[in-house]
């Protein structure tokens, strides 16, 4: 056993603060994002801790459905984006969407990143501690892993439909629907595709160079893009 392994078995909370840092870091990351008309730090955290409640409801729904449903692919491509990203969405479309603090385009992708991001936190140290029961360097190599792909990857994906409910806000009444469908749709059809190419990358080895080099840049691609014209939208 090398000292790094024997450094974190005396000490857990090494691990669980590693955990839990990705998913802080990136809230912080989306948050920035918005230089001109920063949202309250206290509304982020609160959406932030509303992620990591929801994950509890969240979890009990893909139980459910699990014992009807014996296929992973089945359940990590389709039921698990479905009800993930719901999740997220009712904690934003509840507590931030009709706040005073929702003024602008912008605010949608933050607030959206950060209930996402509370999810993803939680998610993450399941999987971490998981891991670490094997082998401390496994639950180390999982924290890289997640933090580059995973624990954004679910802020990517609701920052789709931030970016609609951020738009429908501002549009006219008989369009604020369609948008917001819109945006949810994709973003669950990308957290399905992401969920698809990690499980094929498992047995087919151009899955992984498709998540690596096509989705995960286009995903960021879209993500700036988003950004750009949401923050354009705010400041006309």
């Amino acid at each position: 056993m090398n000292s790094i392994e024997q450094m974190v078995e005396i000490e857990p909370l090494v691990i669980l603060a590693l955990a839990l840092g990705p998913g802080v870091f990136w809230a912080w990351y989306f948050y920035r994002r918005d230089k001109l008309n920063p949202e309250p730090a206290t509304l982020i955290v609160k959406l932030f801790l509303l992620g990591v409640l929801v994950t509890f409801p969240v979890a009990f729904v893909e139980g459910f459905f699990g014992l009807f449903i014996t296929l992973p692919l089945i359940m990590g491509v389709v039921i698990a984006p479905i009800v993930e990203e719901y999740g997220k969405f009712w904690v934003v479309r509840r507590f931030a969407y009709p706040h005073p603090e929702f003024d602008e385009p912008m605010d949608g992708i933050v607030y959206a990143a950060a209930a996402a991001l509370g999810l993803a936190s939680l998610e993450n140290v399941l999987y971490v501690f998981a891991a670490y029961v094997t082998s401390p360097s496994l639950a180390l190599g999982t924290i890289v892993v997640r933090a580059i792909f995973s624990v954004p990857g679910h802020a990517l994906f609701s920052g789709v439909w931030g970016y609609a409910l951020g738009r429908a806000k501002f549009a006219p009444a008989e369009e604020r629907s369609r948008i917001v469908l819109q945006g949810l749709v994709l973003g669950m059809v990308l957290h399905g595709i992401f969920n698809f190419l990690l499980i094929s990358a498992e047995i087919v080895t151009y899955a992984l160079a498709v998540f690596v080099l096509v989705l995960i840049p286009g995903l960021w691609l879209l993500a700036n893009r988003n950004i750009k014209q949401a923050l354009e939208r705010g400041h006309r």
